[in-house]
């Protein structure tokens, strides 16, 4: 289970590439030309490329350095790693990307944008990574407090809203807004944002799934007795909660292991009890 498959890799770096490219473009043809926002890191990196030079892919590399080293530590490697690898491409686009005003009409910009960067960011999230550092953050700081991990990106996005109202005017600050509207239903149709998931996997190999459910995840798994109702065979349903970041690792798993199972995907509301990496 724990060998690397080459053309997996090979299709996730594909896809960070990808993404990349998308973020770029939504940057460099509507983002920056119409002083408008991204989300995250991205318009973090944008406020400081305004306020002390350098240019905004710089910036979003440097930001991301010192987040990779602790996502590496204490989120996960191959999530933190192609996240990393994704911030990387972005760079290296925005700057071979020249910054064009494709559209004198702000609305458009913001529109566009937000559709070009909802795809890099949903795409990237489809493949088991992130678009930036936010998205680490947020996981660390959910993990110590205990607290819902959309509070954090509410909180860095409102930052974000109320710095480009200060540095451009209010009416830049509710086009920043808009990007960030339109960029999340983007991810949304293309990726689950929901923070917890629970999946209901039935199985013949119950004991299989569970020990690599627990090397590869380590979440806690709940095993029920069930009986096929047409071939009578008995199986089991294994329930594991997980975070949207795991679900790609989950079926990937799943695939390896029992590609027969059958595999149930819940919008989990909310869990009681402890919900930790380390648990």
């Amino acid at each position: 289970m724990n060998k690397i498959n080459p053309m997996e890799e090979l299709k996730k770096l594909t896809m960070a590439a990808a993404s990349a490219v998308l973020l770029a473009l939504c940057l460099n043809l509507f983002l920056i030309p119409a002083n408008v926002f991204a989300s995250g890191f991205t318009g973090v990196a944008q406020i400081f490329s305004e306020l002390m030079g350098l240019t905004p892919g710089i910036w979003l590399f440097l930001l991301n350095v010192p987040v990779a080293i602790l996502g590496w530590m204490k989120v996960g490697k191959s999530f933190t790693l192609y996240s990393f690898i994704n911030v990387a491409f972005t760079t290296l686009f925005l700057e071979i990307i020249p910054v064009m005003d494709i559209s004198g009409d702000i609305m458009l910009n913001a529109v566009f944008g937000g559709v070009l960067g909802g795809l890099g960011a949903g795409i990237i999230l489809k493949y088991g990574a992130s678009s930036g550092g936010v998205d680490i953050l947020a996981l660390l700081f959910a993990r110590k407090s205990d607290r819902p991990i959309g509070i954090y990106f509410f909180t860095l996005n409102a930052i974000i809203v109320l710095t480009s109202g200060i540095m451009f005017g209010m009416e830049k600050a509710l086009y920043t807004l808009l990007q960030l509207y339109v960029a999340s239903r983007l991810i949304d149709t293309i990726h689950t944002r929901h923070v917890k998931l629970t999946a209901f996997i039935v199985t013949s190999k119950a004991d299989e799934l569970k020990q690599a459910f627990f090397q590869q995840i380590t979440r806690g798994v709940t095993r029920i007795p069930a009986k096929g109702g047409f071939t009578k065979e008995d199986k089991e349903i294994l329930m594991i909660v997980i975070t949207r970041y795991e679900l790609y690792q989950l079926q990937h798993i799943i695939n390896e292991v029992d590609p027969k199972a059958f595999t149930n995907i819940v919008q989990t509301t909310g869990i009681f009890g402890m919900f930790r990496k380390e648990d």
